[in-house]
C-alpha cells in the first residue's frame, strides 16, 4: 500500500474550474464543496471536511479513480509562493498520517486561498 500512494502522491493544479457531477454524488450530508481546479487530466475538489482528487486513467479517461484525502488525517503543512521571475509557480506540502503529498500550483491558482482553506479546516 505504501508504495502505491507514494507513486501517487504528487499533483499540479493548474486552473480553478466547476466542480464535477460525478464528485457532487460524493458529497455526504454536512459537506459541502469550496472548490475545484483542474489538474493536468483530472480534478482536485477542495470541501469543507477533506480533499478529493478525481483521477481519469487509461487512454480514453473513462475509469475513474477517487482520491479522498481528509483534513484530520492531515498532521502538518507548509505553502511556497513563487516570486522569482522565472519561478512563477507555487506548492503545497502536506504531511500525512499515510505519506507526503505535494501539490504544485500554477499561477492562475491562488496558493493564498488554499491555504486559508486548510488553515480554516486543520486548525
Amino acid at each position: 500500500m505504501d508504495n502505491i500512494f507514494q507513486e501517487n502522491t504528487s499533483w499540479t493544479f493548474v486552473v480553478p474550474c466547476e466542480i464535477p457531477e460525478d464528485v457532487k454524488e460524493l458529497i455526504i450530508p454536512g459537506e459541502e464543496a469550496v472548490c475545484a481546479y483542474k489538474t493536468l487530466r483530472d480534478v482536485a475538489i477542495f470541501t469543507n471536511k477533506r480533499l478529493i482528487v478525481r483521477d481519469a486513467q487509461g487512454v480514453t479517461g473513462k475509469k475513474i479513480e477517487m482520491y479522498t484525502l481528509p483534513y484530520s488525517s492531515i498532521i502538518m503543512y507548509s505553502t511556497e509562493n513563487g516570486r522569482k521571475f522565472l519561478d512563477a509557480n507555487s506548492e503545497i506540502e502536506l504531511w500525512t498520517k499515510a505519506g507526503k503529498i505535494k501539490i504544485n500550483l500554477d499561477k492562475k491558482v491562488n496558493i493564498r486561498e488554499i491555504d486559508r482553506l486548510l488553515a480554516m479546516h486543520i486548525l
